[in-house]
């Protein structure tokens, strides 16, 4: 006697779906892996480049104005020019932010300048001015004795930053966003005969840069 298996509709649903399953993760794992390729090609690319964080030099500092109004109130006018280059050889920066202040014993003495952003080809070099002002700005109520402090030593000592976003470009290839941090020192001649403005130094001085 022979037997006949009949498959319910409802089996062979279950069926065509566990195809359609393994077709997805098939598909899942063909993505996965090319996705994986290409990052470690990437990688690899960033790993024999290597690129060099690029390189800042103070050219130039001028302090027009630093008085107090009352006891507290700092005005402030300062311009400096720095020297920025990009190290690299086949490596390119975009700057997509840059925001520069002025900074006196750890306050800061000036409000935010902002910077427009620019391209750094390879092995490049440009040059940065930015005037930066402050008025009515809150500082320390022991600022006026700190620089009286200085004017009776005779040198003053500013730091001048810029903090900003760079991206990193090799080929067509253009990393994700990277912060970056640059302290340039500016020492300059402040004793009871120095001019009353402007206070300059014209000494080029290597800035400290952090990314």
């Amino acid at each position: 006697m022979s037997q006949v298996f009949s498959k319910s509709p409802e089996h062979c649903a279950k069926q065509g779906g566990l195809t359609i399953d393994k077709s997805y993760k098939k598909l899942f794992f063909a993505f996965s892996s090319f996705f994986s390729i290409v990052l470690a090609f990437i990688f690899l690319i960033w790993l024999t480049l290597h690129p060099a964080k690029p390189q800042f030099s103070l050219r130039e500092a001028d302090i027009y104005q630093l008085s107090l109004s009352g006891t507290h109130l700092l005005n402030s006018s300062i311009q400096f020019t720095m020297l920025s280059r990009n190290p690299n050889k086949k490596v390119g920066i975009y700057y997509d932010e840059l925001q520069a202040f002025a900074a006196y014993k750890g306050q800061q003495i000036t409000f935010d300048s902002f910077l427009p952003p620019f391209y750094h080809g390879h092995e490049e070099s440009n040059l940065l001015t930015t005037s930066l002002q402050g008025i009515g700005l809150p500082v320390a109520l022991s600022f006026g004795y700190e620089v009286e402090h200085d004017q009776t030593a005779g040198r003053i000592v500013l730091n001048l930053k810029v903090n900003g976003k760079l991206r990193w470009k090799v080929g067509t290839w253009v990393s994700g966003q990277y912060r970056f941090n640059v302290n340039c020192v500016s020492v300059m001649s402040f004793g009871p005969n120095a001019p009353t403005a402007p206070l300059s130094s014209n000494q080029a001085a290597q800035c400290s840069t952090a990314v």
